[in-house]
């Protein structure tokens, strides 16, 4: 579906969250330090069982950017996702996880570099932080350019980084799985853009979490197998192919 009513320079922002209390509020302080301000920023709680909700409720008291809502049942957060995507109204549209941090320019330089080029699908560079936001001096640069296939290999794209011209590409169903969902979106989206382009600058600082579900990698792997089988539906010898490479990635510590 196209965005043809949708805000002109309006930059909606997806944050699906759930048990993030202690690192919400500095994700959107993040965002409220943006250089560049029209914005909207979309909470979608997955029934979260800390105080979320109240901490969401103390900055949209503040700010009528900020918007909240929470789902009637824990659904995980591809749909936490589908209904920021829904509720969206501008003519872009960004990601950004609730532990993640966002570089002041992170909008400023992005839609800069979008405009300029006329690129409808970016990401950037990012860095590591542990828990405690102590910066783990690894930086994450993403491909000049990546298409469909390539990104299959180990997904170069930071999630928190990622804004496309919703305006000219419309809004996309999120695949509805517990993990990997993000990956999916991307896949999702290079068929219809034939790629993802890359800025060479770090604008967000991804937090590395002990307990997250992504921590764990023989649980993630069921999610691949998942994302490869049943929803891009490659074949048995193509999906262990990739998640073979994934182990090795992991493995060698290459990402």
């Amino acid at each position: 579906m196209r965005g043809k009513k949708m805000v002109k320079g309006l930059v909606s922002i997806i944050m699906p969250t759930y048990n993030c209390a202690s690192f919400i509020e500095e994700t959107i302080e993040s965002i409220q330090a943006q250089t560049y301000v029209r914005w909207e920023l979309l909470i979608v709680d997955d029934c979260s069982t800390d105080n979320t909700k109240e901490i969401a409720a103390k900055y949209m008291k503040k700010d009528s950017r900020i918007k909240y809502q929470c789902l009637e049942i824990n659904s995980g957060a591809a749909a936490a996702r589908n209904v920021s995507m829904k509720l969206a109204k501008g003519e872009y549209i960004a990601f950004c996880d609730s532990d993640d941090l966002w570089m002041p320019d992170k909008l400023e330089k992005q839609l800069l570099f979008m405009k300029r080029t006329g690129k409808n699908f970016t990401c950037t560079a990012y860095e590591h932080m542990g828990e405690d936001g102590k910066n783990l001096n690894k930086i994450v640069r993403p491909k000049k350019k990546c298409d469909y296939n390539r990104l299959l290999l180990d997904c170069p794209v930071g999630n928190s980084t990622v804004m496309y011209n919703a305006e000219n590409m419309g809004k996309f169903e999120v695949p509805n799985i517990r993990k990997r969902n993000d990956d999916a979106l991307w896949l999702q989206m290079l068929k219809k853009e034939k790629y993802i382009w890359g800025m060479d600058e770090v604008l967000m600082r991804y937090r590395i979490r002990k307990n997250s579900i992504s921590s764990n990698k023989l649980k993630v792997i069921k999610y691949h197998w998942i994302l490869y089988r049943n929803i891009e539906h490659l074949s048995i010898a193509r999906s262990m192919f990739h998640i073979g490479y994934w182990c090795v990635i992991k493995i060698l510590k290459l990402k």
